[in-house]
């Protein structure tokens, strides 16, 4: 299962902001269990004090590295290094770089290569290179508006957040559309939830949460392209939302 998946997070200090920092491990329960958590800067920086108050509370091990020459970050090879390291050991399955440099697409590519799950987090100015060099990718943005969304009073499905820099809605239709037309019974009718799997394969930073919905049926709806319906799946007990494309 997924959520057995053990995984390697490791954090870079320098281009990720440490108040998202519930908002990676909510979402990590998704993917799978943390074995390894671990921070990379350097802490004698007055910079990184916002993230020494969080480490203790959420068992992270910070990594210390030195600025030993101006414009160079150390902190990216000495990431690197760890994660070489841990997948030889081969104690884990995945990887979870939450980083908003270019500098990890190639460690992203190089641990699918081996066979590793490759969850990248960033903020909205993430490179697109280091994006589609994971397996999936979220916007911390996203996630975090949208865990303010989860505990407001009122609830609401929608968050007022829409991310910049992401698919835009038009190819998301065409893909969707595409995916249907091939994934379809002869009714015409698709299972959403695979529908919904191919499309996060085409596009590894999709994520409903980046277009302001928390669920998958709820976004494609608001398309208004495609008709949902909850129907019984063939040769099975239970019901599930299909969906088919408007004529």
């Amino acid at each position: 299962m997924e959520n057995d998946r053990r995984m390697a997070v490791l954090i870079d200090a320098d281009n990720v902001s440490s108040e998202y920092i519930k908002s990676i491990l909510n979402e990590l329960d998704n993917h799978g269990t943390p074995t390894y958590r671990r921070i990379y800067g350097d802490w004698t920086s007055p910079q990184m004090s916002s993230w020494k108050k969080v480490l203790l509370d959420h068992s992270i091990t910070p990594i210390q590295q030195y600025s030993n020459t101006k414009g160079k970050n150390s902190t990216d090879a000495s990431l690197i290094i760890d994660a070489m390291d841990i997948l030889y050991t081969g104690r884990v399955e995945g990887f979870c770089l939450v980083s908003s440099d270019s500098d990890f697409t190639r460690l992203a590519s190089r641990l699918r290569e081996s066979g590793m799950y490759v969850l990248g987090m960033g903020e909205s100015k993430t490179p697109q290179a280091f994006r589609v060099a994971c397996v999936q990718f979220k916007l911390l943005e996203a996630l975090a508006e949208m865990d303010k969304t989860n505990s407001a009073p009122a609830g609401k499905s929608k968050s007022t957040f829409k991310a910049e820099s992401i698919t835009s809605e038009t190819k998301i239709i065409e893909a969707i559309a595409d995916i249907v037309d091939k994934s379809c019974g002869d009714d015409g009718w698709a299972n959403l939830g695979e529908v919904g799997s191919k499309l996060s394969k085409r596009f590894t930073d999709f994520d409903t949460r980046n277009y302001g919905y928390k669920k998958l049926s709820d976004f494609v709806i608001s398309l208004n392209k495609f008709v949902i319906e909850l129907r019984k799946a063939p040769n099975a007990g239970g019901a599930n939302n299909y969906i088919q494309n408007k004529k």
